[in-house]
């Protein structure tokens, strides 16, 4: 089952990521929402839409920015509306 560690913490696992562009989104249940804080910072895929952004957050040390979400996807990328992926800090375990 994939995981998601940062900083020696799990902070999502699931057996239902989705994959695209070789990223694994994970289902939203599945993240431990107390290592995650909103973020004001957005960006805009061509394909996908517009992305916002989390801090991660474990032990003090914060990551930021360190993963995003498609809160309203494009039609195309509906099937990862509010999945949540991660940048290459973050471990991405089998």
């Amino acid at each position: 089952m994939p995981k998601a560690v940062w900083n020696g913490a799990v902070i999502a696992e699931s057996d239902e990521t989705v994959m695209v562009e070789g990223n694994h989104y994970f289902p939203p249940e599945s993240v431990n929402k107390g290592y995650f804080s909103e973020t004001d910072l957005h960006t805009r895929c061509p394909w996908k839409g517009t992305a916002s952004y989390f801090d991660i957050v474990v032990e003090g040390e914060k990551y930021k920015g360190g993963a995003w979400y498609y809160p309203d996807p494009s039609q195309a990328a509906d099937e990862i509306k509010d999945y949540v992926a991660f940048y290459g800090r973050v471990k991405i375990e089998a």
